[in-house]
């Protein structure tokens, strides 16, 4: 079979300008037109190097993710569990406000607003979602283990209040909400946390 063409353009490049359409519009909003645009390829190129539209949104989340699970990563590392969540909430109010990129949490805000054929994107999201709550779980598991958090201390529920603060502020920082604002919500959470 002869070789195709060479591309003309840089694939990695275009998967970051394609991450950043995803970012601003979620999945549904990106129009095919809004990414070849971005991208600066047309359709033909696009559907060669990334597949369909929803092949192209999961390779830009895989992107985000790794560049995201870095920082998770990080935070689940911490010496305390106090200290899992203080570096988690004030990060993520930190990452979600940065002025480089659109504001909010793809996971989050990228499928708000799915309609049926979109229900696959949705579901992934909701998986990512759930296992960074599942990681932060087992850490409060290992912490409440440890003694780093009272007996009485339930880790999942712990886990879901915080992805829910996150999930919060994600949809805070897309609405506008600046980056001393979410640090003020961190800084409540904190007050919350178990002694």
């Amino acid at each position: 079979m002869p070789a195709g063409r060479p591309r003309d353009f840089d694939t990695e490049k275009a998967l970051d300008r394609a991450l950043l359409v995803f970012r601003k519009k979620g999945y549904e909003g990106a129009s095919l037109a809004d990414l070849t645009k971005a991208m600066g390829i047309n359709r033909p190129s696009l559907y060669a190097a990334f597949g369909n539209k929803e092949d192209l949104f999961r390779k830009a989340l895989d992107r985000y993710v790794g560049q995201v699970s870095c920082f998770i990563h990080t935070a689940l590392n911490q010496k305390t569990a106090r200290e899992v969540v203080e570096k988690l909430l004030f990060g993520l109010a930190d990452a979600q406000t940065d002025p480089r990129y659109p504001q909010g949490c793809l996971t989050i805000t990228g499928g708000l607003a799915c309609g049926e054929e979109a229900e696959p994107i949705r579901k992934e999201l909701m998986n990512r979602r759930a296992g960074t709550e599942i990681a932060l779980c087992d850490r409060l598991k290992r912490a409440k283990s440890e003694g780093d958090l009272p007996a009485s201390a339930n880790p999942a529920d712990l886990a879901r209040y915080i992805a829910t603060v996150i999930q919060g502020m994600s949809v805070q920082a897309a609405s506008g909400a600046s980056r001393k604002e979410l640090r003020r919500v961190a800084e409540l959470t904190l007050q919350a946390w178990p002694a």
